[in-house]
């Protein structure tokens, strides 16, 4: 009987020094994050990008895209970048649907926020020249509220609509930033000028596989999901290029989403030069 106590007290002991050790490392991986630089992505689908996720869910993806373009800066400090945005979000529904409250609101130590949002506002409000201004305030004042240490980013839209709409779009997106005295991150030339080298270099491909003529449907068995037809780039365009709509679906693919990446951490590393957590 007590050789069976004493190795139950051993047993015991062995396992609490694995819970202990277990707990120490967690603690060591909280002191690590809490040492990084903590960047905040806020936005629609064409940040989300749950569509590169479904088709290639090994990545990487925007968040770590960005991390990874900043690492490779020298001098810069070691950043975590938060995605919590959402496909078919608009500021109106972030708020209202309490995802904000239950998923950005109470992040702690949050540096910096980037805020894409614009066109599914543009889609959804009735009066977007008045509403979308008065949103966009309202989760700034949010955000400073509740994350008064961060520096508020605003960003443009990428050219997801057409030329006057995006242009709508993003002169409130400027007009918003100056009154309440912030920066924007411009995105939006960039993205249009690499457009202009091929029309649908940075948009995947999404097609009702109904459309797509039956002689084809071995050929693009691999890339279908769900009732759709999902390809990253232009793997299938010389065969199925010619249908009407193929390229409609304007979503960035991994190559949209790295440019994004890329402008983004251009410029972040000037302010992280000048002040990591400013």
């Amino acid at each position: 009987m007590l050789r069976s106590y004493l190795q139950k007290k051993s047993h015991c002991s062995k396992v609490l020094a694995v819970v202990v050790a277990i707990m120490a490392l967690a603690s060591t991986a909280l002191a690590q994050q809490d040492e990084k630089v903590q960047i905040l992505l806020l936005g629609d689908s064409t940040t989300e990008g749950s569509i590169p996720r479904l088709m290639r869910p090994q990545g990487p993806h925007l968040e770590k895209v960005l991390e990874q373009l900043l690492a490779a800066e020298e001098g810069l400090p070691a950043c975590h970048v938060i995605n919590s945005s959402l496909s078919g979000e608009y500021i109106r529904r972030l708020l209202d649907s309490g995802r904000y409250d239950r998923d950005a609101a109470t992040l702690p130590g949050i540096n910096y926020i980037f805020i894409r949002y614009g066109l599914n506002d543009h889609a959804r409000l009735e009066n977007f020249s008045e509403e979308f201004p008065r949103d966009f305030r309202e989760l700034i004042s949010r955000l400073r509220k509740d994350h008064p240490q961060a520096l508020l980013i605003p960003m443009t839209v990428i050219p997801f609509s057409n030329k006057e709409v995006s242009i709508e779009i993003n002169d409130i997106v400027r007009q918003v930033a100056e009154k309440e005295q912030l920066d924007i991150c411009d995105i939006y030339p960039r993205y249009a000028a690499a457009l202009k080298d091929g029309a649908n270099m940075l948009n995947y491909r999404r097609y009702p596989l109904n459309n797509v003529p039956h002689k084809y449907h071995n050929l693009v068995k691999p890339f279908v999901h769900g009732p759709s037809v999902l390809v990253m780039a232009n793997e299938l365009d010389v065969i199925l290029g010619h249908l009407p709509g193929w390229y409609s679906d304007r979503h960035p693919n991994l190559a949209g989403y790295n440019l994004i990446a890329d402008e983004t951490a251009k410029y972040m590393a000037p302010l992280l030069r000048r002040n990591p957590t400013e």
